[in-house]
């Protein structure tokens, strides 16, 4: 059932956006994305879809984004060969109830709980996919690199932009990147927007300070908890556990939180009822926003 809960921000002046390509801003730099035909309401806040895992719809100042693509059915997908993991449940919706597309907010690519096989495909059809300088190389396509603290201007269709910076996120403990790979989170901000941050897969709460220090106050956080844990490092948390995401609202003092990454993925040592506890117990029950596959909610 698609439950949509409105928590603030009202709406604005719907518009559509014209087929055109629209110009990025990324520093010095310039990237053409094409965009869409939307006839659809904009909203000056954030809307957030579950889809499953890691993975939401974000619609945000009338763009459409994308996490961590995870459009498979439940069964097991490799990241490499003879690293298997499990998906225990099916995305909510497919791709196909999700609409047009603006921008996949990708936080990395070598691990099929973060992409897998159909999400893969959903990646290769958008128009811009922002994520790791390793993810763009293997991928191609329209899949661009944006390193830690650089960051694009996706054109909004009442005429603003969506800044998109990208943060740093570590998948595990300390040094864990020769095996896990690179990582990265994404603050988005604009002028009548919410501030939003998507952590990714990061396990670090050091990372999280230093964006508190040089982002400041982020309304509302889409935190990738789920304490994963394999055999690599002794089973040590390769995300957030429900502890940490509760500390990490502490540090960024988010107005809201929305948990993802915590169900649909058997290496996924915590889930739900842990970051309801987590945060109880942390005297910050009333900023946690659950949402579960299928559902959705309205800041």
């Amino acid at each position: 059932m698609d439950t949509t809960a409105v928590i603030g921000w009202g709406e604005v002046e719907a518009k559509a956006l014209q087929q055109r390509r629209h110009g990025m801003d990324r520093s010095s730099e310039q990237a053409q994305v094409p965009g869409r035909t939307q006839g659809e309401p904009v909203r000056s806040g954030l809307t957030v879809r579950v889809v499953g895992g890691p993975c939401a719809v974000i619609e945000l100042g009338g763009v459409r984004m994308l996490t961590d693509p995870t459009f498979s059915p439940a069964g097991v997908h490799e990241s490499a060969p003879g690293r298997p993991l499990t998906k225990t449940e099916d995305p909510a919706f497919g791709i196909e109830a999700v609409g047009p597309i603006d921008v996949v907010l990708l936080s990395h690519d070598q691990h099929a709980d973060n992409l897998d096989p159909g999400g893969r495909q959903v990646v290769g059809a958008v128009p811009l996919t922002l994520t790791t300088q390793s993810a763009a190389d293997r991928l191609g396509g329209t899949a661009q690199a944006l390193a830690s603290w650089h960051h694009v201007v996706v054109p909004r269709p009442d005429g603003g932009g969506i800044e998109v910076t990208a943060v740093p996120a570590r998948h595990g403990p300390v040094d864990c990147e020769p095996l896990t790979g690179e990582v990265t989170g994404f603050v988005l901000r604009g002028d009548g927007i919410p501030t939003v941050y998507v952590s990714g897969d990061n396990a670090a709460l050091e990372n999280v300070q230093e964006i508190a220090q040089r982002v400041g106050t982020v309304d509302i956080a889409l935190l990738f908890a789920g304490a994963a844990r394999t055999s690599l490092f002794d089973g040590a948390a390769l995300t957030l556990t429900s502890a940490d995401a509760a500390e990490a609202t502490r540090i960024l003092g988010a107005r809201w939180v929305v948990p993802l990454h915590v169900r649909g993925w058997a290496h996924f040592s915590e889930g739900p009822a842990d970051i309801r506890t987590a945060f109880k117990a942390a005297g910050l029950a009333d900023r946690l926003r659950s949402a579960d596959p299928g559902e959705s909610i309205t800041f």
